[in-house]
């Protein structure tokens, strides 16, 4: 069935709001727990470290299901799973903040993944299939800043609301903010008809998916964590393998869950490359810069939580510019000047010392969040430019994956830096230079992302930001 021309639908801002608001539920939502952890476990009477467990499971769920949301998209709609998951979260939620002891709060966070694991690449579908192509950039970089506002709200909130409240609040939010969500997607959001005939759902690869990324996620954070090596490097060639085997076996079926072909495509494939280089380090940063301040500057959370919002601050002010700004530079253009800002915005945190002027420290993070607003909203956009309609949902989850995937590598990076740094100097907290170093480390993984940009077309993206109208004019 054809898919409806994108003037049928309501205004794109609406759509990019509602589907924003879904996200930013989510993501912040994954980071603010982390603050209640020590109170929790009190209340738990198990030790803070055996909390994390709470976190992980939450990681498996996404792990889980984000691969298989493209295909449930096109079986029951975008528009129906969309408002379901909403649902979930909200009630995993509810759960969440009734539960009394450890092993109930893990299976309550486990149906509160299974919710949020389909919020972003359907909501992003969604996007894809009722927004013209001339107003994508615009849409996709509404949906962007909650991403950048998700984790770092969370820390400071979480810790006013352990300060203030009851742990059991970091979950009671989302409750009225999730049933707003689900009224407004059932009153402004149509149901989208798929373009192709859903196919059989893929069990082997859904298995082999969840089996590959979800050890892969816990490996790399049992790592970051210095805990049982062994155990973390069997995690790892138990999720590679299983990813291999998922490679294996997509190639041989002609409607696998995640549709490796689809990096076939150069703008697609590229953007995932790069865009996943760079989000290791935009993974890093909301952890490593929170801990820098407080344990290497001795700041307070409050003073550390304000200097940190400046990042927040600077993706929304880019984000009213960022069409404009691609509409006189170009994707290509944009993209390898601004990537190279974007990380040595960040290489400058190393640099960053006690006898700073908050003004100026808050300054350097402003353009350290504009950079990184402006660089993913250009990802995000210019990566379906050449995915045909009727791949898009497997291109959104595949899309989704692979980010989810890199920023907790991200996270685990920075983690493991700090880590065998402090090994090598033989400290058991992390000192300033060790900061330092794990910021200069994340950079240089961003950086290598420009040897991907360089590939680009000259022209990759034109039609969505206008960029090639204003540079040949028509010629009667």
């Amino acid at each position: 069935m054809p898919i409806p021309p994108a003037s049928v639908f309501p205004d794109y801002r609406v759509t990019s709001l509602i589907v924003a608001c879904a996200i930013f539920m989510e993501q912040m939502d994954a980071t603010v727990l982390a603050t209640a952890l020590p109170t929790m476990a009190h209340d738990f009477a198990v030790t803070a470290p055996a909390m994390s467990i709470a976190i992980t499971s939450y990681l498996l769920m996404l792990a889980i299901f984000i691969p298989a949301s493209g295909a449930m998209a096109d079986r029951f709609g975008a528009r129906r799973v969309f408002s379901v998951a909403i649902g979930v979260f909200v009630a995993g939620s509810i759960v969440c903040s009734l539960t009394t002891s450890l092993p109930a709060m893990v299976a309550a966070r486990l149906l509160q993944g299974a919710g949020g694991a389909m919020m972003a690449p359907i909501g992003r579908l969604i996007l894809l299939r009722t927004v013209e192509r001339r107003n994508l950039v615009s849409a996709m970089s509404w949906t962007l800043v909650p991403a950048f506002l998700g984790p770092l709200i969370g820390p400071p909130l979480g810790g006013f609301i352990v300060s203030y409240l009851s742990w059991r609040w970091i979950f009671y939010i989302n409750v009225p903010i999730g049933l707003l969500g689900f009224w407004l997607v059932r009153q402004f959001v149509p149901e989208i008809p798929s373009e192709s005939k859903p196919s059989r759902f893929d069990f082997l690869g859904f298995a082999l998916c969840g089996v590959g990324l979800g050890c892969l996620l816990f490996g790399f954070e049992t790592i970051g964590q210095n805990a049982d090596l062994l155990r973390a490097l069997l995690l790892l060639v138990i999720g590679t393998a299983a990813c291999l085997a998922y490679v294996w076996h997509a190639k041989r079926r002609p409607d696998p869950l995640m549709d490796l072909s689809l990096l076939k495509i150069d703008s697609f494939r590229l953007s995932v490359i790069s865009g996943s280089l760079m989000r290791v380090t935009q993974g890093a940063q909301p952890f490593l810069l929170p801990l820098m301040f407080q344990i290497g500057f001795g700041l307070s959370a409050v003073r550390s939580g304000k200097l940190i919002l400046a990042t927040s601050l600077g993706a929304l002010v880019m984000r009213s510019v960022t069409p404009r700004l691609l509409r006189m530079v170009g994707f290509r253009r944009g993209m390898m000047v601004n990537g190279l800002l974007s990380s040595l915005g960040y290489a400058v945190c190393a640099f960053f010392r006690p006898g700073w002027p908050d003004w100026l420290m808050f300054t350097l993070l402003f353009c350290c969040g504009a950079f990184m607003s402006f660089q993913f909203a250009a990802y995000n956009t210019v990566a379906y430019e050449a995915v045909p309609n009727s791949r898009t949902s497997a291109a959104s989850s595949l899309y989704t994956t692979l980010q989810q995937l890199m920023l907790s590598v991200g996270v685990c990076s920075g983690a493991l830096i700090l880590k065998l740094t402090m090994a090598v100097g033989d400290h058991p907290e992390p000192h300033l230079m060790d900061f330092s170093i794990a910021f200069i480390v994340v950079t240089l993984i961003s950086l290598s992302s420009m040897r991907w940009h360089v590939g680009f077309a000259h022209d990759a993206g034109d039609e969505l930001s206008g960029y090639r109208s204003k540079q040949r004019p028509v010629t009667g």
